[in-house]
């Protein structure tokens, strides 16, 4: 324990001496009076620029603050450990999903007074992302870019009757009898390519009870053995039925990285993949050209009250509690959400708006022709989040070993998911007393 604690400490002052010396730097280059905000982001690449332009135009719009971007890989743990340390950046870009146990754990500001006298209240925002952004009376974030999830689809990899959005199957089953149509094997029993697989990408797990009707949460309640879930997990068994699980590992233990030309669904081995509105931009740069249309996820035929559903998700702006400069770092966060910045970021990361006016011309010049489907999606009264609880993390660990297990034929999806039940009640429980200090 006390090893831990020295690690702990010297890991944050490692991170608290970064910061101190950038903030230095920063102002011995600006040779100004300026305010230095020290804004950490998760993004690499492409995205990363995009961020950029916004931070210089910021700095170019004004002289009293300047935003000092920096690209940090694990930021949402390194931010942990620098608020911890006493030295956190002013602004951390990370994810929506982490607000809850971070919030818990008092890492980060409210910014709900600021925001509202600012303006940026729920009908500012397409609802459902608001909400996500909220908990426990505090508003945790704001939006930088969101996104929304719905399922791509190959025209020249399906029957002609299915190639276009208005006659491709409405329903799960009729999605499952699809594949079993025109999935194609080789002589060995090996997949050459296959409508669709449940488990590819794998990224969203947790979500699949509630493309059922179920929820993860029900209060203050752990619900993650109900019969929506366990429908969930017995069709998603299905398919390893289908294929056979140790030809499903196998086909999928080939599939080259997303951002690649070998991405399975640009190399023509799977011909249907349910991802989010990013997914054009990978097209676009690995595979221009490539003829695909998006719809939302199939729903269960018995449960047509379930259509046009989906789940979203955000990356987000937060001010860790202890940032040296919140009312500038805040002046920021509101700059990146007037409309023509905000539309200008998500047009460049290929994602849909999180704000609820939205501009025809970001429709018309966005480089997914079907934004307006995920906009959409992202409005149905039907769309939902990761569940805004503290231990999210833990449930989509426990989802996926879940998962895992019933593809494998480890386990039933019924034994898989008790067990999964029990595990959480009890992380749950401790997490309660020694986080949120509620005795039993």
């Amino acid at each position: 324990m006390i090893g831990r604690l020295i690690t702990f400490a010297v890991v944050a002052g490692i991170l608290g001496v970064t910061v101190v010396l950038g903030e230095q730097a920063v102002r011995r280059d600006e040779g100004s009076q300026r305010t230095t905000v020290i804004y950490w982001e998760k993004w690499t690449g492409d995205e990363a620029k995009e961020m950029r332009k916004v931070v210089d135009a910021f700095n170019r719009s004004q002289d009293k603050i300047f935003v000092r971007y920096l690209s940090i890989s694990g930021v949402d743990q390194k931010t942990k450990l620098a608020t911890a340390g006493g030295h956190p950046p002013d602004i951390a870009g990370i994810w929506q999903d982490q607000l809850c146990q971070m919030a818990d754990e008092k890492s980060l500001m409210d910014l709900r007074p600021m925001a509202e006298a600012a303006g940026l209240n729920r009908e500012y925002y397409i609802p459902a992302y608001y909400d996500a952004l909220t908990y426990e009376k505090g508003l945790w974030a704001l939006p930088s870019t969101p996104a929304s999830v719905g399922l791509h689809v190959r025209p020249d990899l399906v029957p002609a009757e299915y190639a276009s959005p208005e006659t491709f199957p409405k329903t799960l089953e009729g999605l499952d009898e699809l594949t079993r149509k025109i999935s194609i094997r080789k002589p060995d029993g090996r997949i050459q390519m296959a409508a669709f697989l449940p488990s590819n990408p794998g990224w969203w797990n947790w979500a699949w009870p509630s493309y059922f009707g179920g929820k993860l949460i029900d209060g203050d309640k752990i619900t993650i053995d109900t019969p929506e879930a366990r429908r969930a997990l017995n069709w998603y068994a299905s398919y390893s039925k289908q294929f056979g699980s140790q030809q499903v590992q196998t086909f999928q233990s080939g599939f080259a990285n997303f951002a690649s030309p070998q991405d399975p669904f640009m190399d023509g081995k799977v011909a249907t993949e349910m991802n989010g509105v990013w997914k054009a931009n990978y097209i676009r740069v690995y595979k221009p050209g490539l003829k695909w249309f998006a719809v939302p996820m199939p729903y269960p035929a018995d449960r047509p009250d379930l259509a046009g559903h989906a789940n979203l998700s955000q990356d987000v702006l937060a001010i860790p509690r202890g940032a040296a400069h919140p009312k500038e770092a805040f002046e920021f966060i509101k700059y990146v959400q007037r409309q023509d910045v905000m539309e200008g970021l998500c047009a460049g990361h290929g994602k849909n708006s999180p704000l609820a006016k939205v501009s025809e011309k970001f429709f018309t010049t966005h480089p997914n022709h079907y934004i307006r489907l995920f906009d959409q999606l992202a409005r149905s009264p039907k769309a939902f989040s990761p569940p805004m609880v503290g231990i999210y993390p833990q449930i989509s660990t426990e989802m996926n070993v879940a998962f895992q297990q019933v593809s494998t034929g480890e386990k039933t999806p019924e034994v898989a998911l008790a067990d999964a039940q029990k595990r959480l009640e009890g992380l749950w429980s401790t997490y309660r007393k020694q986080i949120l200090g509620i005795q039993p």
